[in-house]
């Protein structure tokens, strides 16, 4: 991953971020899944950041697999600013007694699993959360992010602009709701560790992220989609995809974790989100068939696809005015977030056929 010439523009887009990096300095830095996408970026820019600013700095990767971990963070996977801890969220290992600030990200992620799994999902997210934020704090913590999630807005029935403040409906007799409560819950865990414990722990509400580093064979909708327009085939949804909600490009999603680590206000929740690319499915199905696929293919719905493994209908948009005020920005548009994804699985498709 780290030979793709679009990654590395993006890590050095991130290392020139106007952040407090200087905060950093000397630091351990904690990730927790590490090899998920977001978490995988993050460790990534860390190390970036390291060489730019000369930092000092040491990142923690906290892993399930570290054979998947070394595959995926490629060749930093020998930088000695680098170390894995394998072990699962449940059974957390003993951690080094300097940890300075934690990103925890590590949470599943597909549809399928939470539909056959909510068991393992609300007890990775809750006990996991919980026990990282004891570990937080018996140490000198300096910053903790919780990775939070715009399902965690529930259902919402408006396209009015929604703060940090307004949730809508989560449907408790819906297995699938095991993720978007075991988000709330892990928020207020922040909010409460902050408040009773005086962690400086706070939470970050992220929009769908996609962007280099989603393998080929991805099964969610941004990489199928994008697959699709590259093979001239056409997409096919299991539903209408009447949802409407924003996305997030992978680097920006790390320049905003970042700037709540190093500048946000402990107990606090943020929102980040692009707002220019507020869509629905179905929506975003036809630009990407008009735009990177030319008008060669068509957006289709499957009259028999199974909808249950998708969250209800809703509509999330996302207001951003809080991080916006701690210096933050997206850029960019859903057709660029989708042709520079294009051109990263083209770079993945080029390397594996050597």
């Amino acid at each position: 991953m780290t030979d793709s010439a679009i990654l590395k523009d993006d890590l050095q887009w991130i290392s020139a971020a106007d952040l407090p990096w200087d905060k950093l300095r000397g630091s351990t830095v904690l990730v927790t899944g590490a090899t998920g996408l977001i978490g995988m970026t993050t460790v990534h820019a860390l190390i970036a950041a390291d060489k730019e600013h000369d930092l000092g700095l040491h990142v923690l990767a906290l892993v399930r697999s570290r054979e998947k971990a070394e595959r995926v963070l490629g060749n930093e996977k020998e930088n000695p600013a680098l170390s894995f801890i394998e072990r699962t969220m449940e059974a957390l290992p003993a951690l080094p007694d300097k940890i300075d600030y934690w990103i925890h990200t590590a949470c599943p992620t597909a549809s399928a699993f939470m539909t056959a799994h909510p068991v393992e999902v609300i007890r990775t997210s809750v006990e996991g959360t919980c026990g990282l934020l004891e570990e937080a704090r018996k140490r000198s913590t300096s910053g903790f992010v919780f990775l939070s999630s715009m399902e965690a807005f529930g259902e919402v029935n408006t396209e009015d602009l929604l703060d940090e403040k307004t949730l809508g409906n989560v449907d408790l007799s819906n297995v699938r709701s095991c993720y978007p409560e075991s988000k709330r819950m892990c928020e207020m865990l922040c909010t409460s560790y902050a408040r009773e414990y005086g962690v400086p722990a706070m939470n970050i509400r992220l929009a769908q992220t996609f962007g280099p580093g989603v393998a080929y064979s991805d099964r969610r909708v941004f990489a199928m989609m994008t697959r699709n327009a590259m093979n001239g085939e056409d997409i096919v949804l299991a539903t209408k995809g009447t949802s409407r909600h924003p996305y997030l490009y992978t680097a920006q999603a790390v320049t905003a974790i970042l700037t709540v680590l190093l500048r946000g206000v402990p107990g606090e929740t943020y929102n980040a989100a692009n707002p220019d690319t507020y869509c629905s499915i179905f929506e975003m199905g036809e630009m990407v068939a008009e735009q990177l696929a030319g008008g060669r293919i068509k957006v289709r719905v499957d009259e028999n696809g199974d909808a249950s493994r998708y969250p209800a209908p809703s509509f999330l948009n996302m207001d951003i005015a809080k991080i916006q005020k701690l210096g933050w920005a997206p850029a960019g548009d859903l057709v660029w977030m989708y042709k520079k994804l294009e051109a990263y699985l083209k770079e993945e498709m080029a390397f594996s056929n050597l």
